[in-house]
């Protein structure tokens, strides 16, 4: 939205008569609770949703009764701001966050407009592990009422439960369907025989891929003809592998679209997973151990999660690239279920499947395990080989998911093997640090505890114990830094030597021994912070001379 656009927008809010379920002010002057404004998003979220509104606003310096432009000074800088969009994301159910967070002059004041998406359809927002809604302007628990209104959606939108008119069991690949049946046999051995005996329309809707007869989008998804693909349109329904070298260049591909059933083992077969040598420090041998590059398990995993999760009516596809270490997953739409770490935590419902229908038919045939239990097992199947965790990034429409396949830092292979008293969320969450990625106030609450993780967030890094163990000791300093009068010294020294100085050469000076985990305007800030400390000690003086301002040693 353009800066004008906003304005009008907020000029309409503001001759409102009253707060209303989707436009929420508040003064938030000075500062706001990040807890408070979870509440708030998760609140509005779900009014947005169930008044069938695109968005909600949460407009910060407007006096909530009056609506008078108060200004607010509210996270100053845009890293600020795009750091709370992330802890928002990390606290919500469904990983979202506020579409876009705008600062606009109005009257001359700083007004913040918080722009949060409605609730996606079926999944009411929660904040923290509740749900938060509107009575009249008061914030409050979300009804059980309106809980249920939004949850119900989706059984009305469920893409992959909806029946295609005229299409038959002639749209199904014979093959396809005697490898369903093959599967679906396997996963009920104990009625083996029986299910041999059914004819083609009572397996399907035994296997729940067609409903009273009826063919669905999820028995063409995984069963149909690849001629059939039509019937879905526009839909579209492919998976597509790329082979790169270690350039970046594109030097094979395969695209398959239905039946995916037999199209995925097509794709697993392409991806070369070769033989890996590497001595573990776990097993105390001098002898190396040969795996698999990539657990076979984990592999059917990524590529049938990417298939249960894909978004169809995007229109894009499955892409599966494979690098000459790494294999990486893409699909359409966002991440339904909790963030990664909460995953870990507990087995997620199979509820928050994007496709239940599609999905409950994969776990009958063996394809997936519950979405909890499947990540997990991913993610265990990679620390039990001291190989890096799957990477996942995690975006409004799309999901990324990389597995390395070998050892990238022996150093940190040698802590996982070493501390096994580590849970999977906890190695998750130091990965993520070792990645610069963000976390939670509650993880960080939880690894200080344990005395895993040292500094203050945004600026948070592996404590010293761990960093030795790591041999990261370098890292650990550099990101430390050093005391005040480490920094305060260097200035006077400087001074003494030079007589004057500018606040560009004072920032030149300390520049490269400030720690590297502060970003370019945090070294700024600290360099700043360190003037005035001297200034208010009386130990330097700022004088100008002409247009130059320059700092001295106080006489």
């Amino acid at each position: 939205m353009t800066t004008q656009e906003l304005i009008t927008l907020l000029e309409a809010f503001i001759q409102l008569p009253g707060e209303n379920e989707v436009v929420e002010f508040k003064k938030a002057q000075n500062g706001f609770d990040t807890q408070k404004l979870g509440e708030y998003f998760s609140a509005l979220s779900n009014e947005a949703n169930l008044g069938q509104e695109e968005f909600a606003w949460l407009l910060f310096g407007i006096h909530d009764k009056t609506h008078a432009v108060l200004g607010s000074s509210y996270k100053p800088t845009r890293p600020s701001l795009d750091a709370l969009k992330r802890e928002i994301a990390e606290g919500t159910n469904c990983g979202i966050t506020f579409t876009e967070i705008h600062e606009i002059a109005y009257q001359g004041k700083r007004v913040l407009m918080f722009q949060i998406p409605a609730a996606p359809t079926g999944i009411p927002t929660s904040y923290k592990g509740h749900f938060y809604g509107r009575d009249g302007e008061s914030l409050v628990a979300l009804s059980l009422h309106k809980l249920e209104a939004i949850r119900s959606q989706s059984k009305q939108t469920d893409w992959s439960a909806q029946i295609i008119p005229h299409a038959t069991i002639n749209d199904l690949d014979e093959q396809a369907i005697a490898t369903a049946r093959s599967l679906y046999m396997a996963k009920n051995r104990q009625n083996a025989a029986e299910i041999a005996t059914w004819d083609t329309p009572t397996f399907l809707n035994k296997a729940k891929l067609t409903i009273k007869g009826k063919i669905t989008n999820a028995a063409i998804v995984l069963l149909g003809k690849e001629e059939s693909e039509v019937l879905i349109s526009p839909a579209v329904a492919k998976i597509r592998w790329i082979l790169k070298d270690s350039q970046g260049m594109e030097r094979d591909y395969l695209i398959k679209s239905c039946p995916f059933i037999l199209s995925i083992e097509e794709i697993y077969r392409k991806i070369r997973n070769l033989k890996y040598r590497y001595i573990n420090p776990e097993f105390r041998t001098l002898f190396p151990e040969e795996v698999d590059t990539y657990e076979p398990y984990v592999i059917r995993e990524a590529i049938n999660n990417a298939v249960a999760h894909q978004d169809y009516t995007q229109g894009g596809q499955i892409n599966v690239v494979e690098y000459e270490d790494k294999l990486v997953f893409t699909n359409k739409g966002g991440f339904i279920p909790q963030s990664i770490s909460n995953v870990l935590k507990d087995d997620a419902p199979e509820e928050v499947y994007r496709n239940p229908f599609l999905a409950r038919a994969m776990v009958g045939l063996q394809m997936v395990d519950t979405i909890g239990s499947g990540i997990r097992k991913m993610f265990n199947f990679q620390r039990q080989r001291l190989f890096p965790l799957p990477d996942y990034e995690i975006e409004k429409n799309r999901v990324q998911v990389t597995i390395i396949g070998k050892i990238l830092n022996m150093e940190y292979a040698n802590i996982l093997a070493k501390r096994q008293e580590l849970t999977l969320a906890e190695v998750e969450t130091l990965n993520r640090i070792q990645l610069n990625r963000s976390i939670s106030n509650e993880e960080i609450s939880h690894l200080r505890k344990k005395k895993l993780i040292e500094g203050r967030k945004p600026n948070v890094f592996i404590a010293k114990t761990v960093a030795q163990q790591l041999d990261k000791k370098t890292d650990y300093s550099n990101n430390k830094g050093f005391e005040d009068g480490y920094y305060c010294d260097l200035i006077m020294k400087a001074l003494k030597e030079h007589n004057v100085l500018t606040k560009q050469e004072i920032t030149k000076l300390l520049w490269k021994k400030l720690p590297d985990i502060l970003n370019e305007e945090q070294k700024y800030h600290k360099v700043t912070n360190l003037l005035t400390k001297l200034r208010l000690q009386n130990r330097i003086v700022n004088q100008r001379q002409g247009s130059i301002s320059y700092w001295q040693i106080k006489t």
